[in-house]
């Protein structure tokens, strides 16, 4: 079977349970990692002599295997890593972890225990890399980057350094302008590059050949971008390990100075405090700082950027994460920013979300550096995307469309009120500015206050100004205004003409409202056939990335320009069901293509047995087979599930009626105070020929009949479905690939899409109706009103209190 996203994912992940408890997560990463890496590069390349990677005898996955629950497990582990690492110069690279450290993985069984379930765990069919890789599409190293998220998540502020948000990734990589690149031979370099994410997002957006160079100064995460580049199919870059990239960089020319890149990306350490130990800045071999200025012996931050500038090619082009301090802070970086600024070397500056990042939770910008046409620079262009995130757990992450957004913005240059615009030099460089870059001094992002009139507050009437805020509406809906409104006896205040809860139904029954939501059922319409019949082409071998890059790029242009529709907004549905569910599916089609395989469901109970808890098929639910070819029997279902509901409503019903101190059927509960069926019978028995008893014997009865009717529909609704069930899997044997293609695009995928887009318009019409609800019952009751009210409200509980005696002063 074809690997799925998901299973690969909440595999690996499994695979750390085994560690947890005796290390935290920037420990166990290590070891869980390392074992990816053998077993991915035993089952790709193992017996193949043109290999990039060459597995030796004693040195694979499989010699793993045969080590499971033998004592001395860990130190043979680590003997055959060494074998794998000598054969490949990765000596330093996946030796770093000790799989016989006792402190961190147990003494004797427990070791044994330990390493035996991790191994298992990577031989399971879910992590089988022999076959499951689609062309192109980078499986492994999405997997990879899940891991080293995750790992970061848990790892803590002081440890999760080694990796950048691979959201924050994207947006660098496709604002630098690599995907431009018109031919091979081109370079990037990242100073401080952690696990290598960065590097790899960047090298993804062009499809010619990019040589790689990085440097870490942590050994252990210097291996794990190594590993990271062969996973990624990138086995000849160059990543180098040494102390900070800016006391002792490594990468030179042959005249020993700086190497030059075409391409330079860094997320480096925030405001690095010994950024100048082991060399004199003021002495620089390399003169980074000159003509800038040396940065704060306590803050690194413009040390960093500094080196990138040098480090960049003459028409070389980069991008650096730093605080935002960077923008205003004073002294000597105000001058290196000034510098900086003349020279024309900043192109732009995107403000992030607060608490993106895994090292802090402060707000840090990407400044965009570009070299080329720096002299004839005019201006910086500046994005303010600070407030499009979504909360996800102890973090904020980038949403698809706050990242689509960004990058569209910034590499058209589109002015977009209160997130964008371009500033220009002047307005920079004047006095009042002083080539300060503070996102806010440029761009108010600020939303509107919403002002309450005092007027209306006393008066009554809903002030004109707030419904003319409503404009865009009234542009799409030129008549719902005065459907809706109509003007009071007092200038600029209207009163509603509709009943509070008769809004909503008069903005959906609008003729306009109609009309509109009708074209955009059409503009969805039009899209869906465009590309359903693009889907069902879909063959063995297609790229699963390319795939949702064309059909979402196509959304997102049928969408443009369209009032009240916010493109971003369709497009973030399409790729939250692309998330959810389309993805595993393509993996599935690419893989074995059209075909609906049939699996039982065995879970693992509290004994360890396996219980068999159904049947399903991945590509294929069954619930789609149900509705398309079995529905008459699925109605009839429910029809019975509904008659069982009400029967068990019935049986509620009575034992509440007769429940209590003197209640009928007191004499049939047990000690928890349920009503048995076996109590009932014994009741009834026992006042059958009691005629006091007449009436409680009716009941009985009554209660009886009910339960076994209860039973009876249970017992016809586990056949009906057990006669389904066998009708619905001889059904899958005769399924065509036509049927499944129309199954899958047409109830499964463009169903769901439909459904979620559609949301958007709902989206529309409970704002608008919702804002004019606000604003009606804000001004409903003119203060003096309000005071008659509670005055009489007053008069009242006073004249309660008199007469139970009570005088309230």
């Amino acid at each position: 079977m074809a690997i799925k996203k998901s299973e690969l994912y909440s595999s690996l992940w499994a695979s750390c349970d085994e560690l947890r408890g005796g290390m935290d997560a920037s420990q166990y990463k290590d070891y869980v990692l390392v074992l990816l890496f053998v077993k991915y590069v035993s089952d790709k390349y193992a017996g193949n002599p043109d290999a990039l990677i060459e597995i030796p005898d004693g040195g694979s996955f499989q010699d793993m295997s045969a080590l499971k629950h033998q004592k001395g497990i860990g130190d043979s582990i680590n003997k055959i890593i060494g074998r794998l690492a000598e054969s490949n110069d990765l000596k330093g690279v996946i030796d770093v972890a000790d799989f016989n450290d006792e402190d961190r993985l147990g003494k004797g069984k427990e070791m044994v225990d330990r390493l035996s379930n991790l191994i298992a765990i990577f031989e399971t069919p879910a992590l089988n890399f022999s076959k499951n890789r689609a062309d192109g599409d980078d499986i492994l190293g999405d997997a990879y980057e899940y891991l080293m998220k995750h790992f970061a998540t848990q790892s803590g502020k002081s440890k999760g350094q080694f990796y950048t948000p691979s959201e924050v990734s994207r947006i660098i990589a496709k604002v630098i302008g690599i995907k431009n690149v018109s031919s091979s031979g081109k370079s990037i370099y990242d100073p401080t590059c952690g696990s290598g994410s960065l590097l790899l997002k960047a090298v993804d957006e062009t499809e010619y050949k990019v040589t790689i160079y990085g440097q870490e100064k942590d050994v252990a995460t210097s291996a794990l971008a190594r590993m990271n580049m062969i996973l990624h199919g990138n086995e000849t870059a160059e990543i180098t390990r040494g102390q900070s990239t800016i006391s002792d960089p490594l990468f030179k020319d042959k005249h020993g100075n700086l190497k030059t890149f075409d391409f330079v990306v860094a997320n480096p350490p925030f405001s690095s405090k010994n950024w100048m130990n082991g060399f004199d800045p003021g002495n620089d071999l390399y003169e980074r700082f000159k003509g800038f200025g040396v940065p704060p012996a306590k803050n690194g931050d413009y040390a960093f950027l500094l080196h990138i500038v040098k480090s960049l090619k003459s028409k070389g082009k980069g991008a650096c994460i730093l605080p935002h301090g960077v923008l205003f802070r004073g002294n000597v970086e105000a001058s290196i920013r000034k510098n900086l600024i003349k020279k024309g070397y900043i192109k732009g500056v995107i403000g992030l979300p607060p608490n993106l990042f895994y090292g802090t939770g402060i707000p840090a910008c990407i400044i965009v550096v570009d070299k080329e046409n720096a002299e004839d620079r005019k201006g910086v262009f500046m994005i303010d995307a600070g407030k499009g995130f979504l909360k996800d757990g102890n973090k904020n992450r980038l949403r698809e469309q706050d990242i689509h957004k960004v990058v569209d913005v910034f590499n058209k240059q589109i002015t977009l009120p209160k997130f964008s615009r371009m500033v220009a030099l002047s307005e920079i460089s004047d006095p009042k500015n002083d080539y300060n870059l503070n996102i806010p001094r440029y761009i108010d992002s600020q939303e509107e206050e919403d002002l309450q009139d005092i007027e209306a507050h006393l008066t009554g009437g809903i002030p004109n100004a707030d419904i003319d805020a409503l404009e865009k509406y009234w542009d799409v809906y030129p008549g719902l205004k005065a459907e809706l409104f109509e003007p009071s006896k007092r200038d600029n205040y209207s009163s509603l003409k509709v009943e509070s809860d008769l809004i909503k139904s008069t903005i959906f029954e609008y003729p306009e409202f109609v009309t509109f939501s009708k074209d955009m059922d059409s503009l969805f319409k039009t899209w869906k056939t465009r590309n359903t019949k693009m889907l069902k082409a879909l063959k063995k071998a297609f790229k699963p990335k390319e795939l949702i890059f064309r059909i979402s790029e196509d959304l997102l242009t049928t969408y443009t320009d369209k009032k009240l529709i916010d493109k971003y907004d369709v497009y973030q549905h399409l790729m939250d069901f692309w998330n959810e569910t389309m993805q595993d599916d393509c993996y599935l089609i690419t893989m074995d293509e059209w075909k609906a395989e049939v699996y039982r469901i065995l879970v693992e109970n509290k004994a360890g047995k396996k219980v068999d808890k159904g049947w399903n098929c991945d590509l294929v639910p069954k619930n789609l087979v149900v509705d398309r070819f079995f529905l008459f029997e699925k109605q009839a279902i429910e029809k019975l599930e509904a008659d069982k509901e009400s029967i068990g409503a019935q049986i509620e019903e009575l034992a509440e009626e007769h429940s209590g101190e003197d209640g009928l059927l007191e004499e049939v509960k047990n000690d928890k105070g349920k009503i048995t069926k076996a109590l009932l019978l014994d009741r009834q028995k026992e006042i059958k020929s009691d005629k006091s008893a007449k009436e409680e014997l009716k009941v009985i009865k009554a209660y009886l009949k009910l339960i076994a009717q209860e039973a009876e529909t249970a017992r016809e609704i586990r056949t009906a479905t057990a006669e389904l069930d066998i009708k619905v899997i001889e059904r899958y044997k005769t399924l065509t690939v036509d049927e499944i293609k129309s199954l899958v695009v047409d109830d499964k995928w463009m169903a769901d899409i439909e459904q979620r887009v559609k949301t958007e318009m709902e989206r529309i019409s409970q704002r608008l109706t919702q804002r004019i609800k606000e604003l009606a019952e804000r001004y409903e009751i003119p203060l003096p009103q309000q005071n008659l009210i509670v005055d009489d409200l007053e008069n009242k509980v006073n004249a309660h209190l008199q007469k139970m005696g009570f005088v309230w002063n």
